[in-house]
């Protein structure tokens, strides 16, 4: 994979194909005489799925579609927090009075975001759910109340989490009444990871799977150069800040997109600090992380973000040996 660092392209190069993080460059309609591009966007995962084939056999392309919509509408439907009948919902809910049963895929996406919290010492979180759901930044217009923040900062909340087993199946075990798992920044990469193999087992040997800025590209592009991928500005949308060449990996940006909200002429977003409880206070907007799973740059985006280049290395080191920070500003 490479990247420009020159400014990237104007964003009118660029077509629709991309929410959130990223454009992809224009597609021929026919990307060759025999290949065709079928292209699909679905609401899911309170973003935008979007899978793009190449294919000769526009049959075979639109079967493989469904195939990788089904997948990821299956983690959506196991490991979203906003359902009460979600493995995570359930385990919300009862896993601090008693172990929940969950599925297979739940367990390992959960051990993996276990794994980067200890890895990071903590800055990486999954059980700060209630802080997620405090914030909202999606629909507050101000902070929320200092001592409500306060009581969940700074706890080490992952560490309450237990996946254990009963009777041959996976569960959840909470030992803190205040964990609660939120799986945002993991289990979207998951499910690329999912989409693209499902892909991948109909033969689809050239696509394109982006769900809100996380990325997996299969093959290369229709000329048969790597997919270009440009990284949208954080303050213009109008606007591409770098563009990357991307071919059989996985990419995915964590920033202040779209989701915060402004108070006080401060600018409040998504991305947590577990050590506040808070938006974490950092110069930086924008993350892109390369890595053979979408999963493992899911995680890393969102776990480095606001880290030093020396930190963020070594996080990688432990949790992520094939990843790279591909742009950051």
């Amino acid at each position: 994979m490479s990247t420009d660092m020159g400014g990237g392209p104007s964003r009118r190069e660029f077509v629709a194909l991309g929410v959130g993080a990223f454009v992809v460059a224009a597609l021929p309609l026919a990307a060759s005489r025999r290949d065709r591009v079928v292209r699909r966007t679905l609401p899911l995962m309170g973003t935008i799925a979007e899978v793009a084939v190449v294919d000769a056999d526009v049959r075979r392309a639109n079967l493989a579609i469904d195939g990788a919509m089904q997948a990821l509408r299956g983690v959506e439907r196991t490991m979203s927090r906003f359902s009460q009948t979600s493995d995570v919902g359930r385990a919300n809910l009862t896993a601090a009075r008693a172990p929940v049963r969950v599925g297979g895929e739940t367990a390992l996406v959960v051990t993996e975001a276990l794994r980067w919290a200890a890895s990071t010492d903590g800055a990486f979180d999954p059980a700060i759910g209630g802080a997620v759901a405090l914030w909202d930044v999606t629909h507050r217009h101000e902070p929320p109340a200092a001592g409500a923040v306060q009581r969940i900062a700074g706890r080490g909340l992952y560490r309450a989490i237990e996946v254990g087993t009963h009777a041959g199946e996976a569960v959840l075990r909470y030992h803190d009444a205040d964990a609660r798992l939120d799986l945002g920044a993991i289990a979207k990469g998951y499910g690329v990871d999912r989409a693209a193999a499902a892909l991948r087992d109909w033969g689809v040997r050239h696509a394109l799977v982006n769900v809100g800025g996380d990325l997996y590209a299969i093959g290369t592009a229709p000329d048969g150069d790597g997919w270009r991928i440009g990284i949208q500005d954080p303050d213009d949308d109008r606007r591409t800040i770098a563009t990357l060449s991307v071919a059989d990996a996985a990419v995915a940006t964590s920033g202040t997109y779209q989701q915060f909200f402004r108070w006080r002429g401060r600018r409040y977003h998504h991305l947590l600090d577990p050590a506040t409880a808070a938006p974490r206070a950092t110069g930086m907007q924008s993350l892109t992380i390369r890595a053979a799973s979408c999963m493992h740059a899911d995680a890393a985006a969102t776990a480095l973000f606001g880290m030093s280049r020396v930190e963020a290395a070594r996080v990688l080191a432990r949790c992520a040996t094939d990843g790279a920070i591909m742009h950051s500003v």
